[in-house]
């Protein structure tokens, strides 16, 4: 029997990209009752389904945000 995996969105950070009704967002997720982490994933407009996504402590979005600027940085060049 699988457990159900519960959800609540704590904060909505902001929509990377949408289409249609679903869009992919940056928002604060707690999972299973745990602390909210950081969490990207596609969504429906009434946030009832979801698709997969990736999760991430602050240091990890912190690190993410390091490596994109430094992506970024090297592309102006």
């Amino acid at each position: 029997m699988e457990d159900k995996v519960t959800y609540e969105i704590v904060e909505e950070i902001g929509v990377v990209s949408g289409a249609g009704s679903w869009g992919l967002e940056l928002n604060q997720v707690s999972w299973n009752g745990k602390p909210a982490v950081f969490d990207l994933r596609k969504w429906n407009d009434s946030h009832e389904k979801m698709g997969k996504g990736v999760t991430m402590s602050y240091n990890e979005l912190v690190a993410l945000r390091d490596l994109i600027n430094e992506y970024l940085e090297k592309e102006e060049d």
